[in-house]
Parts: C-alpha cells; sequence; structure tokens
C-alpha cells in the first residue's frame, strides 16, 4: 500500500493550471524547502501550478526533517534497507503523481519535476519506469542509485536535464558524469549544466538553467496537446 503525501502548493499566477512542477527535496529537508523557488519560476511559467510534497519518513539523520529513503552512508541503515525504501518510496511518488494527473486533468507531458540532492536520486529511479514520460526531469546535486539497471528497467524516457556544482563535498560532482552516462547509454536526451564554485546547493545560474528547460519542456507540452 502506497503512503499519501502531504504536499504544499502554490497556484499559477494567470489563474489557469496548464502545467504542473512538482519539487522533490533533499534528505533532512521538506517540500517547504524548495517551494520558495516557485517565485523566481513562477513569473516565466505563469500558467504552472507549483507542488512540493513531503517525503512519507521521519529523517533518522535529522528528527526535525524528512527522508523518501533510508542513506546507509548517512544513517547507518542497511543496503536491504535503502534498496527496498526506494521501492517503496517510487510506489509512492508514482501514486502522488497518478493523484495529481487525475485531479488537474493534466497529462503527462504538462507535468515537469525539479529535484534537488536524494530528490533526484529518487527521480532518477522511479520515473524511467512510468508507463508514459513525463515534460521533463531537472536532478540537482544527485546521483542515479542502480546505474547499471537503468537500461534493463527503463520503459519512459523523459529528457533529463542534470545540474551539479562542482565543489559539491556532499554528492560528489563525479556523480553528474556517472548519471549521465547512465543516461545517454539508455537512449535519454540528456543536458548538463555545471555550478561552477557551488558546492551542494542551487545556485542562479543552475536555476536559470532549469527555468529555460522546464519552459521549453512545457511549451512542448503545450503544442502537442
Amino acid at each position: 500500500m502506497t503512503r499519501k503525501l502531504q504536499a504544499g502548493r502554490r497556484g499559477p499566477v494567470s489563474g489557469r493550471v496548464r502545467n504542473a512542477v512538482v519539487f522533490l527535496h533533499g534528505y533532512g529537508a521538506d517540500g517547504a524547502d524548495l517551494m520558495g523557488l516557485a517565485d523566481p519560476l513562477a513569473p516565466h511559467l505563469p500558467d504552472t501550478l507549483f507542488v512540493a510534497p513531503d517525503a512519507p519518513e521521519p529523517c533518522a539523520g535529522n528528527p526535525f526533517g524528512r527522508q523518501w529513503f533510508p542513506l546507509p552512508w548517512l544513517d547507518g541503515s542497511t543496503e536491504a534497507e535503502a534498496v527496498a525504501g526506494l521501492a517503496r518510496a517510487s510506489d509512492d511518488l508514482n501514486a502522488f503523481l497518478d493523484d495529481l494527473a487525475e485531479e488537474t486533468g493534466l497529462s503527462p507531458l504538462h507535468i515537469g519535476i525539479l529535484a534537488f540532492s536524494q530528490g533526484t536520486m529518487l527521480a532518477l529511479h522511479a520515473l524511467p519506469k512510468r508507463a508514459k514520460p513525463l515534460a521533463g526531469i531537472v536532478g540537482f546535486s544527485g546521483r542515479m542509485m542502480h546505474p547499471e539497471t537503468l537500461a534493463a528497467e527503463v520503459v519512459a524516457k523523459p529528457p533529463v536535464l542534470l545540474v551539479h556544482g562542482d565543489e559539491d563535498n556532499v554528492v560528489p560532482f563525479a556523480e553528474m558524469r556517472r548519471a549521465g552516462d547512465a543516461l545517454v547509454q539508455a537512449g535519454f536526451e540528456t543536458y548538463g549544466h555545471v555550478m561552477r564554485g557551488t558546492g551542494h546547493a542551487i545556485a542562479p545560474d543552475g536555476l536559470s538553467a532549469a527555468l529555460g528547460f522546464l519552459h521549453d519542456r512545457l511549451k512542448q507540452g503545450d503544442m502537442g496537446a
């Protein structure tokens, strides 16, 4: 049984919901941590509903935050617990996206993802296994958890933009290339943006790259509607 995710929302500035962007936060945070990104994005995506779900579990490494699944290198969980948690969180996210699509009447091509850190790990694992591709995935400062299985397990191939700081001391910068290589080899339309001099964070240039990517992908969804 999937767990129902609680989510914050910010409606479109135009008052018309033609697209949605779902924020997936990092380990030890919650949905509100990324909702502030709607402020700079909304004027350029005026018909977009912004939604920021909270991860389903209290964070083992931060009692005030949430986690999508355990991370053995941070919280001492086992590899088996991490694998099972990732699978369960994937089911939770997919159910959440299905409910969002049903509620709003939006097709998958009108829903984009902006994820950070552990949220990126979840997005890159779960969303290629959906029946139909979403508009696109922006993954900040994350990694692909099981790149060796991607090509064999992929069903849908949404375009992906990977964004990473070259001074990230939490998730190594090398993980960007590792994920990108796996995506390209599996046939994904894949883009990358390096935030120079940036650690484990979202820099203005990275957010600008994300905006351009989402704007183009959601616009293409409109053209295909």
